[in-house]
């Protein structure tokens, strides 16, 4: 438990100096996650080598800034050795300690810093071994500690414990990876400032919503390791807002127009008035109940609020708050024949449910000024918009009705296709729960709009995944030649399944001196045969090839290795763009392979390192008739992501 670690260190010129070699095998074993113990090393030899080197310290401090950027602790959720050594090297530098009488240098560091050192057993140490001329860091109060914990977010007022925040999807289909980052970003706020996650579904339009995708949604939540704190429906609060629309109707701030909607469209963009906009409040609460009622003239009609037809916002030129719908709900049945619209019951039941900040994308900017004018014009307690940019990956369609004609055509297998961008798709391809936080976190608070390669998001998930995958070997089915070595005894040895330090490199490696080469007519090798040469070790300077040992004992496992590319053949597509003219119809490339006995004991979602090929997932476990397996990592032109494997 870190809590019973004590590290002991000493100052001497200003420098922290401690015993790395020991902390390295400590970071492995102090509640530290396997996953997380190579960046527990990581910041442990930045600590001895970036902070407590020779070299200048800003640049260090500019990359720990940057880490620290959407963080409370360096590795993971909670207080590790990374954060003890990486503080107490900072305690004891100087220049850190001037660094930290200039405004805003190094904020999340400082932010970090600050944080640590208000703890009890960082006070005792920082007391004793602090400069005299470091700046004092006066905290009074609770209130001063959360307050600088909340800058490092940019979450305006937020404070420890207090922060809500919610995910809102429509139950009308699969949730895809822009989805997963609105969820992601949202459990991150939820952890950082132990705040409440309301995970909300918007059902609002009985057209679109589907029980079935209720399930779909909460399934998809849970394996992206999300864990909501309540879960709410739009529809709970449907009589409060049903109330909240008459009382615009009676104070003149809302009217019913029962304008065709073409003719609406024209005037809102020529920003007309409507011929309604003038009505009594008893003509509208007149026209109301007949939408209430469902009737034929009421179903011609909307409510819609009397903001600005001249502002250059097109969002506040009298929008749409409330419709007909005729379509049963899933939950409220036929109760109801007017729903309100997003954009209406969103602010409101924000409120209600007590958000403190709306996380939403910047393509929702235009609609904030009326986000904020429901909340005003119902004396509503006010929730703070957050804006993030959405995800745009290249080679990428996210539009629901083009991913269903993919499935509907079967260019695809389902909606957890390893090509398709949904959360089941990117799992079951091999990418992480947390590879996916980290190229999210990466991302930060940023607001612009940018296409992004998939290489990048993959780049994050290989480094959550090469510390830990084991490796093992493949040979091509259509390709592998038969090596004959007579002499060779036939013996079974233990392996390390991920050889990490040089020595081990060539741990399976062996050198063999041919002897004699049969080709077939066109010059292929078609067998081989050799010598064993065991006293050479110099493998750096011999010919690299990749090899199984071929026995009845252990017999190679027929193994199908499955690589991906891209659905979509251009990178960006334009708003003029028919997709449907750029699909890759050669987009699943399957190869036989002959495999290592070893990978029948892989379970499904294992991820491993085929040598010199790349990383795979296991998509189907070991049976008797074969094993398949996709790329993870696709080669040369291929998408570079986890293969599943197939028995």
């Amino acid at each position: 438990m870190l809590s019973k670690c004590t590290v002991h260190y000493f100052q001497s010129e200003c420098k922290i100096i401690y015993a790395h070699p020991i902390l390295l095998p400590l970071s492995l074993t102090a509640c530290v996650p396997l996953y997380f113990s190579s960046k527990v090393d990581h910041w442990l030899e930045f600590s001895a080598q970036r902070v407590c080197g020779q070299s200048g310290l800003a640049a260090a401090l500019g990359e720990l800034d940057k880490a620290l950027e959407l963080r409370t602790f360096l590795v993971g959720h909670s207080l590790t050795l990374a954060d003890i050594c990486v503080w107490a090297a900072l305690t004891g530098s100087s220049e850190w300690q001037s660094m930290q009488t200039q405004a805003g240098a190094f904020s999340h560091v400082a932010r970090w810093f600050a944080f640590l050192g208000s703890q009890v057993p960082f006070t005792a140490v920082g007391h004793k071994y602090t400069n005299s001329k470091a700046p004092s860091r006066n905290f009074n109060s609770e209130k001063e500690k959360q307050q600088d914990l909340g800058k490092f977010v940019e979450l305006p007022g937020a404070e420890m414990g207090k922060v809500v925040v919610r995910f809102p999807p429509e139950a009308s289909g699969y949730l895809h990876i822009g989805h997963a980052k609105a969820a992601l970003l949202n459990q991150h706020y939820q952890v950082t400032f132990k705040g409440k996650l309301i995970m909300r579904f918007d059902d609002t339009n009985p057209e679109k919503e589907k029980e079935d995708f209720e399930k779909v949604i909460l399934e998809d939540v849970a394996m992206l390791q999300i864990k909501p704190d309540q879960f709410t429906y739009t529809s709970d609060h449907f009589p409060r807002i049903q109330g909240m629309a008459e009382q615009l109707l009676r104070e003149g701030k809302a009217y019913i127009d029962d304008t065709p909607p073409e003719q609406m469209k024209a005037e809102r963009e020529q920003r007309t008035e409507s011929s309604h906009r003038s009505n009594s409040v008893e003509q509208n609460l007149k026209m109301w109940e007949e939408m209430k009622a469902g009737t034929e003239y009421g179903q011609t009609c909307c409510m819609r609020a009397k903001i600005d037809m001249a502002s250059n916002n097109g969002c506040m030129r009298d929008p749409t708050f409330y419709r007909c719908k005729n379509a049963p709900h899933p939950r409220t049945g036929t109760t109801y024949r007017v729903y309100p619209t997003y954009d209406f019951a969103c602010p409101i039941v924000d409120s209600v449910e007590g958000v403190t900040h709306a996380l939403r994308t910047t393509e929702y900017h235009d609609r904030d000024d009326q986000f904020y004018w429901v909340i005003e014009a119902l004396r509503l307690r006010k929730p703070y918009i957050w804006e993030y940019a959405r995800l745009n990956l290249n080679n990428t369609v996210l539009s629901k009705r083009k991913l269903t004609w993919f499935v509907d055509q079967g260019y695809v297998d389902g909606w957890d296709d390893p090509r398709f961008p949904t959360v089941r798709g990117v799992l079951r391809r091999g990418m992480t729960v947390e590879g996916l936080k980290q190229f999210i976190a990466a991302q930060g608070g940023s607001r612009s709009v940018v296409n992004m390669e998939w290489d990048k998001i993959w780049a994050f998930n290989k480094k959550v995944v090469d510390p830990v995958a084991p490796r093992y070997t493949a040979l091509s089915g259509s390709y592998s030649v038969p090596v004959v070595i007579p002499e060779a005894p036939e013996e079974m040895k233990m392996a390390v399944k991920h050889p990490k330090k040089e020595e081990n490199k060539y741990l399976n490696s062996l050198t063999i001196i041919p002897s004699s080469l049969s080709l077939d007519p066109r010059g292929k090798v078609t067998s081989l045969e050799g010598k064993l040469n065991l006293e050479n070790k110099d493998f750096k300077k011999t010919t690299k090839i990749t090899w199984l040992a071929e026995t009845p004992h252990a017999p190679l496992l027929p193994t199908v290795c499955v690589n991906y590319q891209h659905l979509i053949t251009k990178p960006v597509m334009g708003k003029e763009d028919d997709f449907k003219e750029y699909i890759n119809k050669q987009s699943k490339l399957e190869e036989k392979m002959l495999g290592d006995p070893c990978l029948k004991d892989l379970k499904k979602g294992d991820i491993i390192q085929l040598q010199r090929r790349g990383f795979y997932i296991c998509d189907q476990p070991y049976e008797p008739i074969r094993f398949v397996l996709s790329s993870l990592q696709g080669l040369h032109s291929f998408l570079p992501v986890l293969g599943g494997m197939r028995g």
